[in-house]
């Protein structure tokens, strides 16, 4: 079994080489990285020629976002589990040789979802880690169900019962792949060990909102996706109920503190 990680690059050459290093397997003859760059001019492609000799491919060429580029990262790679990982984020030390063991002992599982922590722009973590939600649709449609990009990961062949990344999301294309294999039966799991950092600083997407009006656009698009694959719509008085249960649920702010890495089955 193989494992294959695409990194997107765009202009974020303080934390790229950062992010390169944290994708490391014990036995690097498993692991297929290929890095994605449409057009850096802010020393990012001097970065990645200095680290060639890790990448099993270098994609140059412009492309039409980030989804783009996701999609034809993973046509580049035949590797049996899959994940990605932003140039300004990170995997934990130890993250992806769990990933590997995980899949390897579970193959009645198509996805995995971790925890992760939220760090700075100096690689701070804050002193919660985020814990994954299990998948539920409804939930999700309405904001009260979360998961975490830089901790999921998951078979090739839910990968392609998706179609891909959609190309015409601005924010929210890795929300939309996971609610697309939900939709689409796969199997999920989950674990509350960190796999991946998940950096958050002023020019970032997260931390600096530019994109709030797209994000709700988006957001909107998924709902709707939701609601029209027959999941019940919820009223306004529901959906307030759901975001006070889901902002005062004490299991879950227990879990972001305190709650055993062990691992977690589930759908």
């Amino acid at each position: 079994m193989r494992l294959g990680i695409v990194t997107l690059s765009f202009n974020q050459a303080r934390f790229l080489a950062e992010a390169i290093e944290s994708v490391h397997l014990a036995d690097p003859e498993r692991l297929d990285y290929v890095i994605v760059d449409p057009g850096s001019d802010d020393g990012s492609r001097e970065i990645i020629e200095r680290y060639r000799r890790r990448f099993g491919r270098i994609l140059s060429e412009p492309d039409h976002g980030p989804p783009d580029g996701l999609n034809k990262g993973f046509t580049e790679t035949s590797a049996d589990i899959l994940g990605y990982l932003n140039s300004d984020d990170r995997f934990a030390p130890g993250a992806l040789d769990y990933v590997l063991r995980w899949f390897e002992r579970r193959p009645e599982v198509d996805v995995l979802c971790g925890a992760i922590r939220i760090i700075d722009e100096y690689g701070r973590p804050s002193l919660r880690r985020r814990t994954p939600d299990r998948i539920d649709l409804r939930r999700y449609a309405y904001e009260t169900c979360f998961f975490w990009q830089q901790a999921t990961f998951f078979r090739r062949a839910a990968f392609l019962k998706t179609g891909g990344f959609n190309l015409s999301s601005q924010t929210a294309w890795d929300g939309e792949l996971v609610v697309d294999m939900a939709l689409a039966g796969c199997r999920f799991a989950y674990t509350n060990k960190i796999l991946g950092d998940f950096r958050i600083y002023g020019d970032s997407i997260t931390g600096s909102g530019r994109l709030s009006a797209a994000l709700r656009l988006d957001r909107v698009h998924m709902r709707e996706k939701i609601l029209s694959a027959g999941v019940p719509r919820a009223s306004t008085l529901e959906v307030r109920v759901m975001k006070a249960l889901y902002k005062f649920n004490l299991r879950r702010q227990w879990s972001y503190l305190f709650e055993p890495e062990e691992l977690e089955a589930g759908r």
